[in-house]
């Protein structure tokens, strides 16, 4: 029987026993699924419908709603992921996070608690310019909090591709490859014309006017003319890292 089923046998047996009024019993098993504390709502059923439990995404939240959320997952044994929060930010909630790593170039914080299981196999996550490492390494920190080996190859664009091409062996070394380019966002594609795995392309906001903040490189992967290179939106570490990482464990 899995932890949410014998918690909720327990509340029912309290009922049944007379030890649980209705109205308590039915808090307890709401608790169960979500827990609301004033305007944030934690969701502590995810992990057992997605197998990862709920990151906290730190953009347009006040730090007192990130330490909401994290302290409701930390009281539940969770590992917290919280993507997107802004240095000024991590300073407002550190010493109540005390647990907790913060990782200033991806803007994340990460707290264990579990065991994660280490993946046997590797995932690499490529920048095209060091100007796209903040949402590369989003995607990396994605990858190890989820247990997977990573490795780091950073700055090999196409304007100097034989940076690229002298780091081959590595890219034929991982299971699935994150890709991060700004500017028209070609790297994906000379990288999915020269290994066998997975390309997964995270197009990113840099560029001059015309590359409309991430939308020519969107498109440019969208339109790659390379097999087996899918896209994520413009500057989704996250969720380039929680792909791999699902890629990297099957």
């Amino acid at each position: 029987m899995d932890e949410r089923l014998t918690q909720l046998t327990d509340i029912l047996a309290a009922f049944k026993a007379g030890e649980a009024p209705l109205e308590l019993a039915l808090q307890r098993i709401d608790a169960c699924y979500f827990e609301a504390a004033g305007d944030v709502t934690t969701d502590h059923d995810r992990r057992r419908r997605t197998g990862a439990a709920e990151v906290i995404y730190g953009e347009h939240k006040t730090p007192e709603q990130i330490l909401t959320s994290l302290q409701a997952l930390r009281e539940r044994g969770e590992d917290v992921l919280a993507t997107r929060v802004a240095p000024e930010k991590y300073a407002a909630i550190k010493e109540q996070a005390a647990d907790a790593e913060y990782h200033p170039v991806a803007r994340a914080i990460t707290l264990r608690q579990r065991e994660a299981p280490a993946a046997d196999t590797r995932i690499a996550v490529v920048t095209a310019g060091t100007s796209d490492a903040a949402v590369a390494e989003e995607a990396a920190v994605t990858c190890e909090f989820f247990g997977n080996p990573v490795t780091r190859i950073n700055d090999v664009g196409v304007a100097g591709i034989h940076r690229l091409l002298a780091r081959v062996e590595d890219l034929r070394a991982a299971k699935v490859s994150i890709v991060v380019a700004g500017m028209e966002g070609a790297l994906p594609s000379v990288v999915g014309g020269l290994i066998d795995k997975p390309v997964i392309a995270v197009p990113t906001s840099v560029g001059y006017g015309a590359a409309f903040g991430g939308l020519a490189a969107l498109l440019g992967m969208l339109n790659s003319c390379a097999s087996g290179v899918c896209v994520v939106n413009i500057d989704n570490g996250f969720g380039a890292g929680f792909l791999a990482s699902r890629i990297n464990r099957l």
